[in-house]
């Protein structure tokens, strides 16, 4: 035992063993902090994420973690104390005070990928760019605490690159909270933004306060490689993070549970609905952007192919593969943004290689790579186009050797 919490039942970084699973019980919301205590709750050492937290160049940050009860229930509780601190940083002044912190570098480049997501949001919801995104509270001293002490702990619990993190759906709550901007409407616009993006499944909640904050929302967007219930594993450890809140109507509570998968199959198989539609009046531009948004909207995948149709006129058939809990909003948006009258749907069976998604760092910049499992054996790894293109602008280098360099570090990882 250790401070009161219980001993450590995760497997450390870099420790031999069967491939990690991670769940995260959203259920009742997240915050940052309720993740931190959730994961030392589930065995991370307070030190090392204390030791981590002090090579920040930034104002003393004081991590406390001690048990608590809600509802009957025992859980961590922690307690994030820092300096009073009127700076407004950007996102580059985040970055830099991470990146040059000289922690891990899967641990730099998750933070760093936690708060350009934040900013992504922040600009979007503004009608800023990025670079004009001041952090406000997300940009506080306990939220870099927050989204750092995080990473060190899914880190030194061996689950930071953990094959499959899936997030149960996620409950935001009602009502209004007061931020830097005035009073706002909860669910917050950011978190709205970045779960949305996300494909992440929302969950009706009764209580009328806030449950998911935006730094919340960003960790559990970056973490997940998949939203749902508990996946199949065998479970190790549990742990139990609680918030400052302690409301009378539930117990403000979220959970992680480590496990370790045991002969997955090479693949999964799951049931998708195909929506689809054949046009020929649509003005041409509209469709990239159209393909966008039912992505945006949680589609699996959306894509046209030509057709030819009466009186030899060139059309598009529109095929789109969703969930059944997106299937109505894919077939709105469908119907607002086309000149189609109806569409069809009918079931599909697909298999899907197993797959996760780990973050290298070129030149300083994260760059997430989609990878797919088989068998054991990663046989497909693929950049995303995004952030291998904004290292290539950044640093003026070509695309080709950008990726170059990417697939020279993934070869490089255990």
């Amino acid at each position: 035992m250790t401070g009161g919490l219980p001993e450590r039942a995760g497997r450390r970084a870099g420790e031999p063993g069967p491939v990690p699973v991670l769940w995260i019980d959203a259920s009742n919301g997240a915050a940052g902090d309720m993740l931190l205590a959730a994961l030392l709750d589930a065995g991370a050492d307070p030190d090392v994420v204390r030791a981590g937290l002090a090579r920040l160049h930034v104002e003393p940050i004081v991590v406390e973690p001690r048990p608590v009860r809600r509802h009957g229930f025992r859980a961590t509780l922690v307690e994030v104390r820092v300096s009073e601190s009127t700076t407004h940083r950007r996102l580059t002044d985040v970055v830099e005070v991470i990146r040059s912190a000289g922690l891990d570098e899967s641990v730099t480049a998750f933070a760093c990928a936690v708060f350009d997501r934040l900013a992504a949001a922040e600009a979007r919801v503004h009608g800023t760019g990025i670079d004009q995104v001041h952090f406000h509270e997300v940009g506080a001293l306990d939220a870099i605490a927050d989204v750092v002490g995080c990473a060190l702990a899914l880190h030194e619990l061996g689950v930071l690159a953990a094959a499959v993190r899936v997030v149960s759906p996620v409950a935001v709550g009602s009502g209004q909270v007061h931020a830097a901007h005035g009073v706002l409407p909860v669910p917050a616009p950011a978190v709205l933004e970045l779960l949305t993006r996300a494909g992440a499944p929302l969950r009706a909640h009764p209580a009328s306060m806030e449950l998911c904050t935006p730094t919340g929302a960003a960790l559990l967007s970056t973490l997940a490689t998949g939203w749902g219930p508990t996946p199949p594993c065998v479970p190790r450890t549990v742990g139990v993070g609680a918030g400052q809140a302690d409301p009378a109507g539930h117990a403000n509570l979220l959970r992680v549970l480590i496990g370790a998968a045991s002969s997955p199959p090479d693949w999964r198989t799951d049931t998708l609905h195909q929506v689809e539609c054949t046009i020929d009046d649509l003005d041409p531009r509209i469709w990239p952007d159209l393909l966008e948004q039912l992505r945006d909207a949680g589609a699996a995948d959306a894509w046209c192919s030509p057709a030819l149709m009466r009186k030899g006129r060139p059309g598009q058939v529109l095929s789109v593969l969703v969930d059944t809990d997106r299937l109505d909003l894919v077939c709105r948006l469908v119907f607002e943004q086309t000149t189609t009258l109806g569409v069809r749907v009918g079931e599909v069976h697909r298999r899907a290689l197993r797959r996760d998604v780990v973050t290298v760092a070129v030149d300083g910049s994260p760059v997430r790579v989609k990878r797919g499992h088989l068998g054991g054996r990663v046989v497909n790894s693929q950049p995303e186009y995004d952030d291998v293109l904004a290292v290539a602008r950044r640093t003026g280098r070509p695309l080709a050797d950008v990726l170059t360099e990417v697939h020279r570090l993934l070869a490089a990882q255990p």
